[in-house]
């Protein structure tokens, strides 16, 4: 499996204050890596890191690309999309105009025919497809800012806690979503998420992160059947 996005020696900063300490990851074609550790550890920034939403050091690369330096907006039009903690939709638009705004980037003529696939993927949007982001519920709300993250068709699609506030029901519906994404439309994730459990059933490997350096690394199947791993990262 080739390497899509690489983190070599990353550091990340706010300001003057490093938090981000060297950071090594890497992410296949296709392939599903989950981030996971305590609040603070890091896990939001490197993902910001990615973005180039935070001022970085060393190397950031995506197809053997270099994305440090880049714009945000150069980052995404290079096939990197980002689901933010707290959903992210524009809440004063549309389900619909979310939609459409997701595809800004495409210049092909298929942006109405994955729209159609995303209010086939998630009934709920499809019913509610003239309200206004900022009325849905949480739940709608992140199946919405993930179909969103979508229309780009990126390769690489990053998500941050998607499972923070909502029922499990919900939660697991999105799960399944992205699992169905990855193995239809290759595309490959780094998800940050509280939920080890259910994300370590999502993904192929497993990052963990403390005070900004990895900690622990290996197969999501290690990592969940490492019970001392468990105990000291994993909170079950």
């Amino acid at each position: 499996m080739s390497a899509l996005l690489e983190l070599r020696g990353l550091r990340a900063y706010y300001g003057t204050v490093e938090c981000l300490h060297g950071v090594d990851l890497t992410v296949g074609d296709g392939e599903v890596v989950v981030v996971l550790g305590a609040n603070g550890a890091g896990k939001t920034t490197l993902l910001r890191s990615v973005c180039q939403l935070v001022r970085t050091e060393g190397s950031v690369l995506l197809s053997g690309k270099q994305l440090g330096g880049r714009s945000t907006y150069d980052v995404v039009r290079r096939g990197v999309a980002m689901v933010p903690q707290g959903r992210g939709t524009l809440a004063e638009l549309s389900v619909d105009d979310n939609l459409r705004a997701g595809g800004y980037i495409r210049k092909d003529k298929q942006v109405r025919t994955d729209i159609a696939y995303w209010y086939d993927t998630f009934p709920r949007l499809a019913q509610r497809r003239s309200t206004s982001a900022g009325s849905l519920s949480g739940g709608e709300q992140q199946m919405l800012a993930i179909a969103r993250a979508l229309m780009s068709r990126p390769r690489l699609l990053l998500l941050d806690e998607p499972s923070l506030g909502l029922a499990p029901i919900v939660v697991r519906q999105l799960f399944d979503v992205l699992a169905r994404v990855r193995a239809e439309r290759e595309v490959a994730m780094v998800v940050v998420e509280q939920n080890a459990a259910l994300a370590l059933d999502l993904a192929r490997r497993a990052y963990v992160l403390e005070a900004g350096t990895v900690a622990v690394s290996g197969s999501a199947a290690e990592l969940r059947d490492d019970e001392s791993v468990r105990r000291a990262y994993l909170g079950y």
